[in-house]
């Protein structure tokens, strides 16, 4: 008897909420989605960049979009937008919990460790780990209510697996600006997988599966210095571009990944393999 497998792929008919869905990352995940047929609650703090991503996938994409605005650190307006969700499209699949922050203050967020500032430390915790808990929280009381099962994907990081590698960082820029990876941002991505394992198990007799995506190194703007070093690390010999990503997420967030939850995927080229 045929099968038909690539059908497993596809996420027509499904709604799905992509947290952070106007960042450089984001704009794609919501792509990809509506690409496989999912209806897409393009959430942001910015919405009017929010409103240009789904503006854009409507033009291309089967899937129909949705801007939402969204303080993923504030609980009273998470709630808002998974309603707001519910409201528009009936019912929540999938979940992409990948908004994450860096800092107003770039020189709080790239000092060094013995002078880091906790007020900054928590800064970021309160969007990279407590946005998280937060979104998987509401929308998980949804999928938990519908009784129709659902998948839930987290976006770590590569550092969150694994130390930087701080000699990379001599001479690096990002957008003209000196960087280095600070501890807050390994913490609260490593932070990540420990939920995602934590809600794996928690949700798993709803047939709600939690899977961890973690991209390696993504090329958007460094300098060359960067670039080369970190490169030369790299197996593949190359950083990643950003839509190199979207083929994890379709995979955990459809049928294809049924059996899967509780997982991983790391998406770095092979960096961790040394």
């Amino acid at each position: 008897m045929k099968k038909d497998y690539i059908e497993k792929f596809k996420l027509t008919g499904k709604t799905a909420v992509v947290t952070g869905g106007a960042g450089i990352l984001g704009r794609h995940f919501c792509s990809g989605l509506a690409d496989a047929g999912a209806n897409v609650a393009v959430v942001d703090i910015q919405l009017a960049e929010a409103k240009k991503v789904a503006a854009s996938i409507n033009e291309r994409y089967a899937g129909r979009a949705i801007a939402f605005e969204c303080d993923i650190t504030s609980e009273e307006s998470v709630i808002k937008m998974v309603q707001a969700v519910v409201r528009e499209f009936g019912e929540i699949n999938v979940l992409h919990n990948n908004a994450a922050g860096k800092s107003n203050n770039l020189d709080a967020f790239f000092a060094d460790f013995e002078d880091y500032e906790l007020n900054q430390w928590k800064e970021i915790m309160s969007t990279n780990l407590d946005g998280m808990f937060l979104v998987a929280k509401h929308v998980g009381k949804v999928m938990k209510k519908q009784g129709e099962g659902g998948s839930i994907i987290q976006t770590s990081s590569i550092y969150g697996v694994m130390a930087p590698d701080q000699r990379i960082y001599e001479g690096s820029y990002y957008l003209g600006r000196q960087i280095n990876s600070p501890a807050i941002y390994s913490a609260s991505k490593a932070g990540v997988i420990g939920l995602t394992k934590y809600l794996a198990t928690y949700w798993a007799k709803e047939g709600i599966r939690v899977n961890a995506i973690t991209p390696g190194g993504i090329e958007s703007g460094q300098n060359d210095t960067f670039k080369e070093k970190y490169s030369s690390r790299i197996p593949l010999g190359r950083m990643s571009q950003p839509e190199e990503m979207v083929g994890a997420l379709i995979y955990l967030a459809s049928d294809a990944s049924s059996y899967v939850t509780g997982q991983n995927l790391i998406v770095d080229g092979g960096l961790n393999a040394w």
